[in-house]
């Protein structure tokens, strides 16, 4: 097995799942270093390793950056896939392929896998590029996920921190389908070995920042009057879909455990403050 992006949020928890696999890097410094905009990169290293399956996690997720470096993002999030697809259909292995829920405008939420993508910001419509090449593999997965939340950069975190250190939390308003790391990486495992094919949505349960936030401050006992709702977007380059929450009732279906709820999320992501607590 592959893993791309192994060093991301969730590339690192597939990465214990799966301990013998090979994780690649996008930093030159690192020996699994893998330009994966790079074609004949590409073609060497997945000749070179034969992968039965690659889990690609590799993308450029920093949404305000993907507007302001739009080549760059669809070099990464586009046709970097299309080079994985390409050699994947030719050594015969199967493509998991991660994506996301901004391939939509969030006017309706609750999306469902055939339900027509409108992404209203360039990182979303790098990603639904991304996924056409993905589909083109003989054999593939397309995992769309929201939100996702772990180790670092990320809304859980900036609201955990910042209550923990008596600082105030300003949360957009806005629906999502938040899932921890752990428990998206669990729930991509499960789908492998059920040898799921096409579109499958693996995500959280829909709630607004502003009631995940509530959420955090209970879980871990902190203040919610440092907690606020705002409308106020305009620090941000690219637009944001209002409610991007996904569907997940095939994924319910196939996957039996309890990867959805938010009370699942946080104790995985209170196991992971634990454990990078220990490292300091």
């Amino acid at each position: 097995m592959l893993i791309t992006g192994s060093e991301g949020q969730l590339g690192r928890e597939l990465i214990k799942l799966y301990p013998d696999s090979v994780g690649t890097s996008h930093a030159p410094s690192k020996p699994s270093y893998l330009p994966v905009e790079n074609q004949d990169a590409v073609v060497r290293f997945l000749a070179s390793e034969k992968p039965d399956v690659v889990i690609n996690c590799a993308a450029l997720t920093n949404v305000d950056r993907c507007e302001k470096e739009k080549e760059y993002a669809y070099k990464i999030n586009g046709l970097a896939v299309k080079y994985i697809a390409m050699k994947c259909s030719e050594i015969g292995a199967k493509l998991v392929h991660i994506s996301t829920d901004y391939i939509f405008d969030g006017l309706d939420g609750n999306y469902l896998e055939n339900a027509p993508p409108n992404p209203i910001n360039y990182y979303g419509l790098s990603k639904l590029a991304g996924e056409h090449f993905a589909s083109s593999a003989n054999e593939n997965l397309i995992v769309r996920t929201s939100g996702v939340f772990g180790h670092s950069n990320n809304f859980p975190l900036f609201v955990y921190k910042n209550l923990k250190n008596g600082e105030k939390v300003n949360a957009i308003r806005g629906f999502y389908s938040p899932i921890h790391a752990q428990n998206l990486a669990l729930a991509v495992k499960r789908l492998i070995q059920l040898d799921e094919k096409g579109i499958v949505n693996v995500a959280g349960e829909r709630v607004s920042r502003m009631e995940l936030a509530s959420s955090i401050a209970e879980y871990f006992g902190l203040s919610k009057n440092l907690l606020n709702e705002s409308d106020q977007v305009q620090l941000l380059q690219a637009r944001r879909p209002f409610d991007s929450s996904l569907n997940i009732n095939k994924a319910k279906k196939l996957i039996d455990f309890d990867f959805f709820s938010t009370k699942s999320n946080l104790e995985a992501f209170e196991r992971s403050i634990k454990v990078a607590e220990k490292k300091i």
